[in-house]
C-alpha cells in the first residue's frame, strides 16, 4: 500500500515540476489539465508523507527502547504506543483512499423528480423535494438550473429535470436515486388522516458527447407548442421539442425556453445522460451477479427513504438510519445521511477487496 502511495507521490512531484516550468503557461489547456491532476493527487501525496513521517518516528522510538536511560526508555514506549495508534488510523484511511473511484463522481448531474402514487399529494411532495435539493445545492455552492418542469394547478410538480453543477455533485447525489415515501396529513384532508404517497428521484451523471455517441439517424425530432399550468408560459410558436431515441425508445421533451434551438440542446443533454445511465445500470447489473451492495442498487424502483411528518422523522431504509430532524432535512441539511450512505458504500467496497 505504501509503495503505491509513494508511486503516486512521485507523480505528484513530477506534476509540481511541470507546473513550475514557465513553458506551460503558454499552453492554457495543458496547464489546466496539470492543475486538475495536481489537485486529484494531493491527498495521496499527503497520505504518503504522513505515513513516512510516522514510520520514521516509530523507528526512532524503537532505537531508544533498548537504551540504558530508564526515563528515555519509558518516553520511547509512550511514543511508540502513540505512533502505532496513529499508523493504524492512517493505514485505515489509506485503504479507503486507494479504493477504486467511481469515474462519474466528479461529474455534474441531471436530477429528475416525478410524482408517483398519491395524485396531487405526491405532486406537492415532489415540489417539496425539489426545494430540499435546491437548498442542499445552495449549501454546497452548486449551481442549479431547471431544464424542464411540468407543474400542477395547486403548485405541485408532475415531473422536473434539474441540472446541478459543482464540485463532486454526483459523488454526493448518487445515493438519492429511488422511491421516496412521504407520510403526512395533506392540506386537503379534512378528517386529519395520514396519507402515504411516493415520489421517484433519478440522479443521472451528465454525459459529454465523448461519453455517449448518438447517431442522428437514430433520432426522431418533433416540434410542438409549449403549454403551462393555468395557461402560464404558453408559447404561441412551435418551439417545444420532443426527441425520440429509436433504438432505446427513450423520449425526452423540453419546452422551458422560447428558442427551439435552446430546447433542442437541453433535450439532447438530458437524452445523453439517460443513455449514460442505462449504460451504467447495465454495468452494475453485471457486477451485481458477483456481489450485492449493502447500500442498495440505486434503482428507481427501490424504496430508499421515508419522510414521516407526524413523527418528525426521516428513515433511510438502505442503512437502517433514522433521524428525528425532518424539518432541518427538508431545509437541505442532508449531509449526515449522505455521509452515512457514503461510509456504508466504502465499507462494502473494503469487504469486497479483502
Amino acid at each position: 500500500m505504501l509503495d503505491k502511495l509513494k508511486q503516486i507521490e512521485r507523480r505528484y512531484i513530477d506534476v509540481e515540476t511541470l507546473l513550475a516550468d514557465s513553458g506551460v503557461y503558454g499552453d492554457p489547456q495543458r496547464m489546466a489539465a496539470l492543475m486538475k491532476e495536481q489537485k486529484e493527487l494531493t491527498p495521496y501525496a499527503q497520505m504518503a508523507r504522513d505515513i513516512s513521517s510516522c514510520l520514521e518516528r516509530e523507528a526512532e522510538a524503537l532505537s531508544l527502547i533498548d537504551g540504558r536511560d530508564l526515563e528515555m526508555r519509558e518516553l520511547a514506549r509512550e511514543e511508540l504506543g502513540e505512533v502505532r495508534a496513529e499508523l493504524e488510523r492512517l493505514y485505515a484511511e489509506a485503504r479507503i483512499l486507494l479504493l477504486p473511484k467511481d469515474p462519474n463522481d466528479s461529474k455534474n448531474v441531471i436530477l429528475e423528480i416525478r410524482g408517483g402514487a398519491g395524485g396531487e399529494e405526491a405532486a406537492l411532495f415532489a415540489a417539496a423535494l425539489l426545494r430540499m435539493y435546491t437548498m442542499y445545492a445552495e449549501r454546497k455552492r452548486w449551481k442549479t438550473e431547471i431544464l424542464s418542469i411540468n407543474e400542477t394547478e395547486l403548485g405541485g410538480i408532475k415531473e422536473v429535470s434539474v441540472m446541478m453543477e459543482g464540485q463532486d455533485v454526483y459523488a454526493r447525489m448518487k445515493y438519492e436515486s429511488g422511491v421516496h415515501r412521504v407520510q403526512r396529513v395533506p392540506d386537503t384532508e379534512a378528517s386529519g388522516r395520514i396519507h402515504t404517497s411516493t415520489v421517484t428521484a433519478a440522479v443521472l451523471p451528465e454525459a459529454e458527447e465523448v461519453d455517449i455517441e448518438i447517431n442522428p439517424a437514430d433520432l426522431s425530432v418533433d416540434t410542438f407548442r409549449s403549454s403551462g399550468a393555468g395557461g402560464q408560459h404558453v408559447n404561441k410558436t412551435e418551439s417545444a421539442i420532443r426527441i425520440t431515441h429509436i433504438p432505446s425508445g427513450l423520449v425526452v421533451e423540453c419546452q422551458e425556453e422560447r428558442s427551439q434551438h435552446k430546447n433542442r440542446d437541453r433535450a439532447m443533454k438530458i437524452l445523453r445522460s439517460k443513455l449514460l445511465e442505462q449504460k451504467i445500470i447495465a454495468q452494475e447489473q453485471e457486477l451485481a451477479r458477483e456481489r450485492k451492495s449493502q447500500v442498495g442498487t440505486g434503482d428507481r424502483s427501490e424504496r430508499v427513504r421515508t419522510y414521516n411528518f407526524p413523527q418528525g422523522r426521516v428513515s433511510d431504509h438502505r442503512i437502517n438510519l433514522t433521524l428525528y430532524k425532518l424539518d432541518a432535512f427538508m431545509n437541505g441539511d442532508l449531509d449526515e445521511v449522505i455521509d452515512a450512505l457514503s461510509a456504508a458504500a466504502q465499507a462494502e467496497k473494503l469487504k469486497n477487496e479483502d
